[in-house]
């Protein structure tokens, strides 16, 4: 049975309202998750704690807010979404980070198996240029 777009947009609330644990409560331990692009967050993550680590868990480190992510757009076949995302976030140096994304995701059920992520990789890098996170204390 195919995923309701309703469902998916209740799903993903929790990326809207800084709930993420709401929101990686609906992703499998063992995601699949490719983020693509050349910058600091690029990567082919295999577990949800990966994923975290190599994305979000940054992104924290930089963001005043953290990422503030809102769904724009969905598109709904069967178990496959694509989801349109915008973050409005603001960088802890005041750098506006105003970023635009598109996930392809697999649902299995309600949950999150498999994603492919792009987004504009010279804002990231920009974005950590100007707030490093690897500066010895």
């Amino acid at each position: 049975m195919a995923i309701a777009p309703e469902r998916v947009r209740e799903i993903f609330r929790g990326l809207e309202t800084g709930d993420g644990a709401a929101f990686f409560r609906h992703v499998a331990d063992n995601v699949d998750w490719t983020v693509l692009g050349t910058h600091p967050l690029a990567g082919h993550y295999r577990s949800k704690h990966a994923f975290v680590e190599g994305t979000f868990a940054k992104l924290n480190k930089v963001l005043s807010q953290g990422t503030e992510l809102y769904v724009d757009h969905l598109l709904v076949k069967d178990d496959d979404v694509t989801v349109e995302l915008k973050s409005l976030a603001t960088a802890k140096n005041g750098m506006p980070f105003d970023n635009r994304y598109c996930w392809v995701v697999h649902f299995e059920g309600d949950v999150i198996d498999h994603v492919r992520a792009y987004l504009d990789s010279a804002l990231v890098t920009r974005l950590f240029q100007e707030n490093p996170i690897d500066v010895p204390r």
